[in-house]
């Protein structure tokens, strides 16, 4: 079609094959739109184009996309707030008409429905990173990171120690958006035996938000494109890679420990052994 379409806080530019969102920066801009700058929805990602009444004169015009065509919304899966749908477009209601055109045009472009097979919109792309509640969380790409705040992470994950997981060894992510209770991002293996009883705080292979911490717009994105590279990869799982530590930060660690092991919340020999085991590394 060649044409754009601009409403609140987004452009959408409809072509032949797929819809161009970009959207705007400014304070009254959802975060996650921000973030996200630009998205490309393919055609064949979308399932079904509404356009419906809104608040104080608007009109909504959405696409919903099919099921396991976008990473971003499996990651989310249905906990974002309807103004941060990135795939609604606001518009003043005397633009209702014309948005109406741009809904048939694109209907009548729709040729798939159901589940699909693959990723069909791109991921947020790596480096990425956010600061959690208990730690720090980075994504290069190939593996994603844990490194525990001395200040907010639980003794079990102190005695665990910072953490690396590779991506063929993972099967997917458990996001749990930071405005609800117990916020937390879950990386899931793929070992049968690794089971998700254990409390987010407690689990090495989480990281809880709280307040001003793993807000949607920084851990969503982060969750989406773990979940895209996870799911690009072979079936066969290999062994999380190992990291070696700065010598200042095992330096940290020990200390820390030695406070837990004062505080008696650990005994002498697991005091000893995370202390050996952290030398080691270095």
């Amino acid at each position: 079609m060649g044409d754009v379409l601009a409403g609140f806080h987004a452009v959408w530019g409809f072509e032949s094959d797929s819809v161009l969102i970009r959207y705007e920066r400014g304070i009254r801009t959802p975060k996650l739109f921000q973030a996200l700058g630009e998205r490309r929805i393919p055609l064949a990602a979308v399932e079904e184009v509404t356009l419906t009444p809104g608040r104080r004169g608007t009109v909504v015009l959405r696409l919903r996309p099919r099921p396991g065509a976008d990473p971003l919304v499996e990651a989310a899966d249905g906990q974002l707030k309807e103004g941060s749908d990135p795939y609604r477009l606001v518009l003043p209601a005397e633009r209702e008409t014309l948005a109406e055109y741009y809904a048939d045009e694109l209907k009548g472009l729709l040729t798939a429905s159901g589940p699909a097979e693959r990723y069909l919109v791109a991921a947020p792309e790596a480096p990425l990173q956010f600061k959690a509640y208990d730690g720090k969380a980075s994504f290069d790409g190939t593996s994603v990171q844990f490194r525990w705040s001395w200040t907010g992470a639980s003794s079990a994950k102190w005695k665990a120690g910072d953490q690396s997981f590779a991506v063929a060894g993972l099967s997917g992510v458990e996001w749990r958006s930071p405005e609800l209770f117990e916020g937390h991002l879950r990386l899931l293996s793929r070992d049968p035996g690794a089971g998700r009883s254990v409390q987010p705080d407690q689990d090495p292979a989480s990281v809880v938000f709280g307040l001003g911490y793993g807000p949607v717009h920084e851990s969503l994105p982060f969750a989406a494109a773990v979940l895209a590279a996870v799911r690009s990869r072979g079936p066969a799982p290999v062994a999380p890679a190992v990291s070696r530590r700065d010598p200042a930060g095992v330096a940290e660690r020990i200390r820390h420990l030695g406070e837990l092991h004062r505080a008696g919340l650990i005994t002498d020999e697991e005091f000893a052994a995370k202390k050996a085991e952290l030398l080691a590394e270095l």
